[in-house]
């Protein structure tokens, strides 16, 4: 992976898988900096720790969130009772927050925790996010996630993808797992990467990198294999699910987890769309199998812990 240094302004606090990135935007003196995304609940005290050093004397002045993912928004609620900053999100599920409706907000479909966070205004496409002397465009970027948006530094050539390009790859595309067509919204979202003048991407998940087209190349080939075998999208989508979910609990008991896999309503859809035609438990221990042959989990005396 090809890496630069951030240009002034920028820090980013690159996190673990199950807490997005933090990416800090310092502001011009006085105004205070912004902070995009805020990783996962479970990790939230490291992410006030984490931005706290970050910022030194300057103020927090403003949370952005990319989109809702439980991964990306879940220190809002702490960072804003530490710092009593405002919160931006993107538009589609501004009510649905205001409202805290755990379906709307798919958290309880996909069985994760989120705290709870009330939001101060919505960052629509089309506008620009002013941090400092950078103005941001503020570009959709549907696919993983409806919703979801990226920021763009034209002058500067920085990109905050979120989950729309990582270095290798892209998030699981998640309309797709409800049946809804997402596939070609990848792929518009990648091309409109293409025509951009990126020289560095800050991904929501591992390092920033310059090495754009290349990356953009293998998310196009990971990309046509989903569309021809929309199966193996959602096979590797179960197993994410699950991975994701022994990453938050960091280990439960293997006849708990499989009765999370049986009641858990977006793990069962997405078996039946990965084509497993045995019972919910039996599908489970075949993906347990998988994830524990990748070296991704293991299991000792009945328990199954998550391997980082």
């Amino acid at each position: 992976m090809t890496t630069a240094p951030l240009p002034d302004g920028l820090t980013l606090l690159e996190r673990g898988w199950l807490s997005a990135n933090n990416i800090v935007l310092h502001g011009a003196p006085g105004e205070g900096a912004t902070v995009v995304d805020t990783g996962h609940s479970v990790h939230a005290a490291q992410t006030v720790a984490l931005v706290a050093h970050a910022l030194g004397d300057e103020p927090l002045a403003r949370i952005v969130n990319t989109h809702l993912h439980s991964d990306h928004c879940g220190g809002n609620a702490a960072l804003q009772a530490a710092h009593g900053a405002s919160l931006w999100i993107p538009p589609g599920q501004a009510d649905a927050v205001t409202r805290w409706d755990l379906d709307d907000l798919t958290y309880r479909i996909t069985g994760q925790r989120c705290d709870r966070f009330r939001h101060d205004g919505v960052l629509r496409p089309g506008e620009v996010l002013r941090v400092g002397r950078r103005c941001w465009d503020v570009l959709a970027a549907p696919g993983h996630d409806p919703a979801s948006i990226m920021l763009f530094d034209a002058e500067a050539g920085v990109l905050v993808s979120a989950d729309a390009l990582w270095h290798n790859g892209f998030g699981v595309v998640f309309p797709e797992l409800d049946g809804i067509d997402a596939f070609d919204e990848v792929a518009a979202v990648l091309d409109l990467i293409g025509q951009l003048d990126v020289r560095l991407v800050i991904p929501g998940h591992g390092g920033a990198f310059t090495d754009v087209g290349p990356a953009l190349q293998r998310a196009r080939l990971r990309l046509a294999k989903f569309v021809a075998n929309p199966a193996m999208h959602a096979r590797h989508a179960a197993k994410v699910l699950l991975k994701y979910h022994l990453m938050e609990v960091g280990w439960q008991a293997l006849e708990d987890l499989l009765d999370w896999v049986e009641h858990t309503p977006l793990v069962v859809t997405t078996l039946e769309r990965a084509g497993f035609t045995g019972s919910r438990r039996a599908s489970g221990e075949l993906l347990l199998a998988e994830l524990v042959a990748l070296g991704a989990l293991r299991i000792e005396e009945g328990i199954v812990r998550d391997v980082a």
